[in-house]
Order: structure tokens, then C-alpha cells, then sequence
């Protein structure tokens, strides 16, 4: 979930508006129930209520963030009824870009694997051509999603070739550099590798108890218990 910070810089023009100060408030306790208890449907219900569901103009990024946030908690189902609210609006940059990824994740997380197929093949060169301007962790949330698109196809080979696109760690206390090799394992589970799996949660928990700090309390749990969910075929 972006910080309040992150939110301000990404919306500039926006924080001219008088509204945006009780916008920006409304905000900032949503992401205090974030800070202290993670990823939830509390945490869902109450993005959506003021930002989505009794907004007037609902933004496209609150629309893709809070199918993020579904996402996170497994809710398929939530995160693809919002993502049709942008089915027909026009998106750009950052925006069309994290719509494309959240679209991937959740038509093959629902099994919609020849949904995902076409959709990707529409919105693949503009994904690749925009991925190469941004950050290697943005780059990393693409490849995962392609990842799970070839996945949810049973295409496991390539599901595998995708996830070798050269990651380099970003210091010591990577946490995307554990979503990559949490995906690695759930890509496994399907792909019924047994001794592949086996090798790959210890490998990746070994990865998570040599991170010194994180940036929230509940943050070790929630990747012990993704490690745990990726190798019973659950992402």
C-alpha cells in the first residue's frame, strides 16, 4: 500500500484542491490500520467505503490499489468486480501499466487462463515498452504476473523462463526480491515438482530469516504464512 508520502508526490496537481486535505486525513488512518495490522478485509472494506464505493469520481489508481489490497487477502472475486470499473475508461502510464498487472494476477488467479492469454496479448508490447522506464521492482511485479498468467495456462516452462528475467537484490532486506522466490514456489505447487518445492520453501525461507528489520511488526508472519500458502498452491 502506497504511503501517505508516496500518495502526495504521485498526486500533485491534485493536492491543490481544497477537498484533498480531508481526502488526504481519510487516508492517512486507512494506512494506520495497515501499519498495524497488514493485509485485511477491515482494511479492504474501509479503502473501498470512502475512496470507491461513496466517492463521486472514484481515482483509477484507488480503483487499482484496492484491488491490490483484495488481492493480497485472496479475494479474487472483489479485485476483478473493481477492476471492470475501468474496463472502458482510459488509462495512462503508471495507471494502465498497474491495471495490466492487476488484470493478469486476478484473471489467472480465478482460472480465466484464456481471459488472461488475450489480455495479454493486447497489452504486451505496451507493458514491456513502459516496464523499461521504470524500477526493477515494478519491472519484477510485471514478470510475476506474466509468470502467473503461463501458470494459470499450465504452461510451467515458461512460467519458470519468466521468472529467471535477472533480479538483482536491492540490499539485505529485499522484500521483493521474497515475493519473487515465494512466486517460484507457488509456480512449483502447480507444476506438481515435489522435490523442486521442497527445496524451494527452504531456500526461500532461509531467504526471510536473514532479514534483519522490517518495516512492520506484522510484516515476518505475513511472508511465513505466503511461504506456507505458495507451497500448498495458494497466491
Amino acid at each position: 500500500m502506497l504511503s501517505p508520502s508516496e500518495r502526495k508526490k504521485i498526486n500533485f496537481a491534485k493536492s491543490l484542491k481544497p477537498s484533498f486535505g480531508a481526502e488526504m486525513k481519510k487516508y492517512e488512518e486507512i494506512y494506520r490500520i495497515f501499519a498495524e495490522e497488514g493485509y485485511t478485509k477491515n482494511l479492504c472494506e474501509e479503502y473501498a467505503d470512502f475512496f470507491v464505493d461513496n466517492a463521486k469520481k472514484p481515482a483509477s489508481e484507488d480503483i487499482i490499489q484496492l484491488a491490490d489490497l483484495y488481492d493480497k487477502i485472496h479475494d479474487n472475486k472483489s479485485a476483478s468486480f473493481y477492476l471492470d470499473m475501468l474496463a472502458e475508461k482510459k488509462l495512462g502510464g503508471d495507471e494502465k501499466f498497474y491495471y495490466c498487472i492487476e488484470m493478469l494476477k486476478t484473471e489467472s488467479k480465478l482460472g480465466h487462463w484464456r481471459d488472461a492469454e488475450d489480455f495479454r496479448t493486447e497489452n504486451i508490447n505496451f507493458m514491456q515498452n513502459y516496464s523499461q522506464k521504470r524500477p526493477l521492482q515494478q519491472q519484477a511485479d510485471m514478470f510475476i504476473a506474466l509468470a502467473l498468467t503461463d501458470c494459470a495456462a499450465k504452461h510451467y516452462n515458461q512460467a519458470f523462463k519468466l521468472m529467471k528475467f535477472g533480479y538483482r537484490p536491492q540490499g539485505k532486506n529485499d522484500t521483493k526480491l521474497l515475493e519473487i522466490m515465494i512466486t517460484g514456489v507457488y509456480l512449483l505447487a502447480c507444476s506438481g515438482d515435489e522435490e523442486g518445492l521442497e527445496a524451494a520453501v527452504e531456500s526461500t525461507s532461509a531467504c526471510l530469516r536473514l532479514f534483519s528489520e522490517f518495516e512492520f511488526s506484522w510484516s515476518r508472519d505475513y511472508y511465513e504464512k505466503c511461504i506456507q500458502e505458495a507451497a500448498q498452491g495458494i497466491i
